[in-house]
């Protein structure tokens, strides 16, 4: 097994490093908490702003594209330029448009501010994962780091919703955006004092290929963009089918280029080793039922079922619990099934609990409860062994880049899904989903959850098939 020499005497404790552990979790907190409690005010600033209903869509679906498309070039930067650089300066910035929250008065305003925050979560992100895998020498803590910082994450994704609905019995939407501010300060103060600058010897000499940067951030950015094109402005449209040919012609380029590139910024044949590819398709599917299921449950509950925001935060207590109570099974569940099959079992269980709820959610909320409890259980274990996975099946200098490629994959998941929702919804129901009320639009709202909750169920449900496919095939090849 290789190490990274990050420090010169690592830390043989996790108390040893908790001030950098504090830190990294408050930035992975960041990313899962942001819009998982931003959803759930989402009829609300709707009828404040009077947004349509792609405006509401892009107020989230921004911060995962800029997140999504730009993570993999901040993770090549990372480390070219110091991890640790990078992230402070990232934390600054998603500071800064947190702040700028209190003077948006627009859905435009709106969305520039997710779209810089999208930017920060960028910037810092990706470095979480990767700091911690250098942070220590010995596998057993590097993966119970990994484990502290991902609960992290994870109970900010369940209590998001929960806490956001709260938050909007007393307060206005904005203060839910503030709550970034004191998180960014904590992460910012914790890692400029408990991680060590980043050595020569560990950074990548590599320069940066701008082209390919460039390519990839225009294939993702297009290929979110270009199904609103089609609802806005209807399948005749020149311009809808312009965005599908700009995605065609980026993503071949952004192939061409890495195949050819003397140093690519990401090396496509890493892509192709088994424990990679089969983490990256696991942490797709979740993050695609993940981002799915929290999106259209905010609309089933408050816009279908006419649910204040409090009750709403009430009915998704059972992921909060799920997540909070099923941390210390996870290490004896993945030592007894084994790693592959942990992913793998932990993936699908995610992928049926959206599937339960995109096919069941009209009849009650009996089924939206088992959907929770699948999902979170799910989650719990496929937010670890997935990602753990895909560093451990790269080169050991390739921790920053590997990182952003999972949280990539699990962002873009996030941005397809929302884009899904969005368009079905748009193309749909008449008028704006922030103003449905009529029986036929609720029915139209009714329908279009079910048909969007589907169609993620199959995609989501193929990416576990490739995932599981691709482990197989590495369990009959020699290790390395």
């Amino acid at each position: 097994m290789s190490t990274s020499p990050s420090t010169a005497h690592a830390p043989t404790r996790l108390r040893d490093a908790w001030i950098a552990l504090a830190g990294l979790s408050a930035v992975f907190l960041f990313e899962m908490l942001d819009n998982s409690v931003l959803n759930v005010a989402l009829p609300t600033i709707g009828r404040e702003l009077h947004t349509s209903t792609i405006e509401l869509q892009w107020v989230t679906g921004a911060y995962s594209v800029v997140f999504g498309s730009l993570m993999l070039l901040f993770g090549a930067l990372a480390d070219r330029f110091g991890r640790r650089r990078v992230m402070l300066v990232g934390l600054v910035l998603l500071g800064l448009a947190s702040l700028a929250t209190v003077v948006v008065t627009t859905p435009g305003q709106l969305i520039a501010v997710r779209a810089l925050m999208g930017l920060a979560a960028a910037m810092t992100t990706p470095g979480s994962m990767a700091l911690a895998f250098r942070l220590f020498e010995e596998q057993g803590l590097r993966i119970r780091a990994m484990t502290v910082i991902s609960t992290a994450g994870l109970v900010g994704l369940a209590i998001g919703p929960t806490a956001g609905g709260f938050v909007l019995a007393v307060a206005p939407w904005q203060a839910l955006l503030l709550i970034n501010v004191p998180i960014a300060l904590l992460a910012f103060v914790s890692i400029r004092v408990g991680v060590p600058v980043d050595r020569g010897m560990d950074l990548h000499p590599d320069r940066i290929d701008v082209a390919g940067a460039a390519l990839g951030t225009a294939t993702l950015v297009a290929a979110l963009v270009t199904p609103t094109l089609f609802v806005e402005m209807g399948a005749a449209s020149w311009q809808a089918w312009a965005g599908v040919g700009v995605t065609l012609l980026a993503a071949a380029l952004f192939v061409w280029r890495e195949r050819t590139a003397a140093q690519p910024m990401l090396d496509l044949r890493l892509l192709a080793r088994p424990l990679v590819a089969s983490g990256l398709a696991y942490k797709a599917a979740s993050g695609l039922a993940v981002a799915g299921l929290s999106y259209m449950t905010t609309l089933q509950l408050q816009f279908v079922w006419g649910w204040p925001p409090a009750l709403a935060a009430i009915a998704m207590l059972p992921q909060v619990i799920v997540l909070l109570a099923s941390g210390r099974f996870v290490g004896p569940f993945v030592q007894r099934v084994g790693l592959n099959r942990a992913a793998w079992g932990s993936a699908a269980a995610v992928v049926v609990g959206l599937g339960i709820f995109a096919l069941g959610s009209w009849a009650g909320y009996a089924w939206v409860f088992v959907a929770f409890v699948l999902v979170a259980a799910g989650m719990r274990v496929v937010g670890v062994v997935a990602g753990n996975n895909v560093l451990q099946g790269l080169p050991a200098n390739r921790t920053s880049i590997g990182s952003a490629l999972v949280d990539t994959s699990s962002e873009v998941a996030n941005g397809i899904g929302i884009a899904v929702i969005g368009t079905v919804l748009a193309a749909l129901v008449s008028g704006s989903i922030a103003t449905s009320t009529t029986p036929e639009q609720l029915s139209q709202l009714q329908n279009g959850i079910t048909t969007a909750g589907v169609i993620l169920t199959i995609i989501a449900t193929l990416l576990v098939g490739v995932g599981i496919l691709k482990s197989k095939r590495g369990s009959t090849e020699r290790p390395e």
